[in-house]
This record gives C-alpha cells, sequence and structure tokens, in this order.
C-alpha cells in the first residue's frame, strides 16, 4: 500500500529510560529497511536507490554501489543472507517494484525479478534465515487478490503462489518497515501477513488441510475435504484462515508491523502495531495482542502506544517488546497488554526516540538517514 513519508512531530510522553545511540549514516535517504544479522552485520535500504552495511556492529556504515537503473527507486526492504549477500526490494507501482541481489559484499547487484503486474505494488519480502533458501514476497491485490509470489533457490528465482487469498475493497498491506509478513518456522510458506483499510485491519494465516480422521473446512473458494483411503495422508490443500484485528480503520490506518515471540512457541505470542499514519498523534487502536489460549485471536491493547506506530520487535533477553513510530518509542512488559513511552536521558539529543520507521535488533532506523542502535541496558527494570 502507498505510504507517505512526510515526518510528523508530536507531544512528548512521560519520560523513561534513554534508549537509541544515533550513528552516522552519511545519507539524507529515508531509511525503511533494516536487516541485523547478529555479530555485527546489518544491512539497510531506503530512498534514491540507497543501500548500507556494516560489519562492525554500527560504527561504520559502508554505502553500497547502487544498483542498476535504481537512483530513483524506493527501497523499502531487504533481507541479508550473510555480511556478502543480501536481496533490497523496492516498491512502487508495477516495473517499479524489484529486487537486487548482490553476493560480493554490494559491490555489484543482479536484477532477479521485477514486478510482472502493472497495477501491482510490493510491500514486504522474507527469507527463511536458517536454509536461506525459501523465502516470500507479498503486495497489494491484483485483481481482487493479494500478489504472493516465491523462491526456493535463495532468491535467484521467483514464481507466484498458487492459492492467493482473496481482499476486501480497498484493503492492502503498507510497506512502512518490511514487518507486515511472517514465515512459518519450517521455512516452506509464508505464514501470515497483516493487512489495512477502510472495512479494518485483518491477519491472514495460511493453512494446510490433510487428509485425516476429520473434516476440514476452508474459508474461502475450497469447500470441506472429506479424507479417504485413496488420499489419506496426503496434502489436499493449502488455504487462507482470515482473523480481525482490533486496530485503526481508513484508507490510511490498519495494521503495520507483526512481531513473533520465537521462544514462546509456534504462534503462541504475536504482537501487531499500527494505526492511522496520517493522524499519527491518535493513540486510538494503535496495537493488538494475542489472546492467550484462543490459537490466534487478538485483543487491543488497555494500554496502546502513545501514537501510530510502524514497526515491532521482542528482546528475548529483557522480555519486553518495543515499538517505534514518527512520534516517539513505546515498551510492553506484559506481552502487549500495556506500553509505556521510552524517552531520551537528559544527555541524548530531544529527538532521539522519534522519526523511527523500522527495528531489526539493536537497530533503528528513519528519516533522513537516521539510523540509531538499542543501548545494551536500555530496557534493563
Amino acid at each position: 500500500m502507498r505510504l507517505a513519508t512526510s515526518a510528523i512531530l508530536l507531544l512528548m510522553a512521560t519520560p523513561s529510560l534513554a534508549q537509541f545511540t544515533l550513528q552516522s549514516s552519511h545519507t539524507t535517504a529515508g531509511l525503511r529497511g533494516i536487516h541485523s544479522l547478529g555479530n555485527g552485520i546489518a544491512w539497510a535500504s531506503g530512498t534514491e536507490g540507497t543501500v548500507l552495511r556494516t560489519t562492525d556492529d554500527g560504527a561504520t556504515w559502508q554505502h553500497c554501489s547502487t544498483p542498476p537503473n535504481a537512483d530513483k527507486l524506493d527501497f523499502r526492504a531487504i533481507q541479508a543472507f550473510d555480511q556478502n549477500t543480501a536481496i533490497v526490494m523496492s516498491s512502487g507501482k508495477g516495473d517499479l517494484s524489484r529486487l537486487y541481489k548482490t553476493t560480493d559484499g554490494c559491490k555489484t547487484w543482479k536484477l532477479v525479478f521485477t514486478n510482472p503486474d502493472k497495477e501491482g505494488f510490493w510491500d514486504a519480502i522474507k527469507i527463511d534465515p536458517k536454509e536461506k533458501l525459501f523465502g516470500s514476497l507479498v503486495g497489494d491485490p491484483v485483481n481482487g487478490r493479494f500478489a504472493i509470489f516465491l523462491t526456493f533457490d535463495g532468491g535467484n528465482n521467483w514464481a507466484r503462489g498458487r492459492v492467493l487469498p482473496k481482499a476486501l475493497d480497498e484493503e492492502g498491506l503498507f510497506a512502512a518497515s518490511n514487518s507486515s509478513l511472517v514465515l512459518q518456522t519450517n521455512g516452506m510458506s509464508p505464514d501470515g501477513f497483516i493487512t489495512g483499510g477502510p472495512k479494518g485491519s485483518r491477519l491472514l494465516r495460511i493453512s494446510i488441510c490433510v487428509g485425516v480422521d476429520s473434516e476440514c473446512f476452508e474459508l474461502g473458494d475450497f469447500g470441506p475435504i472429506k479424507p479417504t483411503d485413496k488420499n489419506r495422508g496426503r496434502l489436499e490443500q493449502v488455504y487462507w484462515q482470515a482473523e480481525p484485528i482490533p486496530l485503526a480503520k481508513g484508507p490510511s490506518a490498519g495494521s503495520f508491523a507483526i512481531g513473533v515471540d520465537d521462544h514462546s512457541g509456534y504462534w503462541y505470542k504475536a504482537v501487531i502495531v499500527g494505526g492511522d499514519y496520517k493522524d499519527a498523534n491518535s493513540s486510538k487502536s494503535t496495537a493488538a495482542y494475542t489472546n492467550p489460549g484462543t490459537g490466534g485471536t487478538y485483543l487491543a491493547a488497555q494500554t496502546p502506544p502513545h501514537g501510530y506506530r510502524s514497526s515491532v520487535a521482542y528482546d528475548a533477553r529483557t522480555k519486553t517488546w518495543i515499538t517505534v513510530g514518527p512520534n516517539g518509542t513505546d515498551i510492553s512488559r506484559d506481552d502487549g497488554r500495556n506500553w509505556t513511552a521510552l524517552k531520551p536521558s537528559p544527555q541524548d539529543p530531544p529527538d532521539a526516540d522519534k522519526n523511527w520507521n523500522a527495528l531489526s535488533l539493536p537497530f533503528v532506523v528513519g528519516l533522513d538517514g537516521r539510523i540509531g542502535k538499542l543501548r545494551t541496558h536500555a530496557l534493563a527494570r
């Protein structure tokens, strides 16, 4: 979904701990893509064909070469394999949505895929972090169905998914931080993605029906599938389940980012943030959390973040969720139920908590080339 990039400054909230140490990126590009691999390696991307890389934990950020014919592209997402290999995704109508790949530390790039849909618009890309072979790419609806493309060879080749979920009227994704898509832990399919629009937000999750001693019911195009002796134990159908998310509704509102606590088990704990990016001061309906024991339903946060939020991440060490947006940073220590503002300390720049777009801990990126690094003790109790 098309997303405005103008900065919005908001009122300050109750002070708490300091959080981000600002770093020098030596660029004024608007940054929306960030992928931290750990061990000091991270990649970032943004407007004007900008790609950055660090191999020393952010002490220096290298300006990568610009991919071919990409100096005017908006790189909303980047997925890295190691310090030398990464795929960057641009967002734009039709063939302005592209994928480029580097295998030599961003000295050179190869165009590996261009959006085949003239009315399409790509929003997010994820590559399985373990095997680094399977990946999924999702975009706004084309002819009433969301666009999904898959790779099984590390992004060198892509094919359209065979089962594409239907979209509601004016429903789409937000290319805000590459946080609207989640992969299955087994790395064999896109697990789910979040949406927004006038009719509300949804989490669309993929399910697999196998021929067993029970019926499998589908929510869309396919009817119930009854197992027989011939098909028992075989894969029968892939389908999509829709779960409503209690976040803001509107053309510029909905779910912008989903985070999953991988340490708690498959889909046990998840947090979704968003709001209305054109009314970023409003804290109404800006976060939701997993309803325990319900298998995937969501409840609205009791004390929501203090404005529209575009990215969310979980810090397993301190068991803390952190979310960022143009007007500030918030944290939750109770799995998304209640959020409190995280403000700069007196020795920090007064806007150190603001104008952020995307998280990949410990790094955060934002407008005008802003890069920050979460301090080691920032989330300590």
